[in-house]
């Protein structure tokens, strides 16, 4: 039997889900007031605490904002193509994947950058190398964008960072071909400056700086978060 935690999280991510559909497909459009938590409440049928977990949600991936007595209001409306990719009841565990990966793997970068041997460096290379040329030939780029970050764990040279990405690589590759795909319907700037973020993480880890390192690869997976959500 789940425990009551259990099931207000899963409650609380089928909320959060059917309102960023309803956002989507213009029933909330943007810019307009959310219904209040008792309409939304018994829209969803869902209690009212519930409701604010997936609310909060929405507030941290910048969809919704609240205003102080004014209530909550939709920020911007994602592209209709992100429930092409990821079909409603997806998306939340696709984002918590993201906030554990920007953790986890942000203090990988920082271990990396203090242990990484030069043949560690070429292999990570490598993967900025596949991805600069997935940019120029248009290509999704999953295969070496896996590399780049498989790489930077195994410069760890702890093995928990490989064989807990290992262990995630179904979630991990799901968010990967997600945003991926939504950077292919973006400009060639917009995919360059995702780029830009993996050659500050590759450039931070060369120069054995781990503190900037982990700032970097943070800064990449929570901006790669919020890339699920643009317009």
């Amino acid at each position: 039997m789940a425990s009551p935690v259990t099931r207000d999280w899963k409650l609380s991510d089928q909320a959060y889900e059917r309102i960023l559909a309803k956002i989507v497909d213009g029933q909330f459009p943007e810019n307009s007031k959310l219904p209040t938590e008792i309409e939304l409440s018994k829209q969803l049928e869902v209690s009212r605490p519930v409701l604010r977990q997936a609310l909060a949600r929405l507030r941290q991936d910048k969809v919704i904002s609240s205003r102080q007595g004014s209530g909550s209001f939709v920020m911007r409306c994602p592209a209709s193509q992100m429930l092409d990719f990821a079909p409603v009841g997806s998306i939340a565990d696709i984002q918590r994947c993201f906030e554990f990966r920007a953790t986890v793997e942000g203090a990988g970068a920082a271990l990396a950058a203090e242990r990484r041997s030069e043949e560690h460096l070429a292999q990570i290379k490598n993967g900025l190398d596949g991805l600069q040329n997935a940019i120029q030939t248009k290509e999704l780029g999953v295969d070496a964008d896996e590399q780049f970050h498989l790489a930077i764990a195994e410069a760890t040279e702890n093995q928990f960072f490989v064989s807990t990405r290992k262990s995630m690589i179904t979630h991990i590759q799901f968010g990967m071909n997600l945003t991926r795909n939504l950077s292919l319907t973006r400009t060639l700037e917009r995919m360059q400056s995702v780029q830009d973020e993996h050659e500050a993480v590759y450039n931070a880890i060369q120069d054995k700086d781990p503190v900037r390192a982990q700032e970097k690869m943070q800064t990449h997976i929570n901006n790669a978060r919020l890339r699920v959500f643009e317009g």
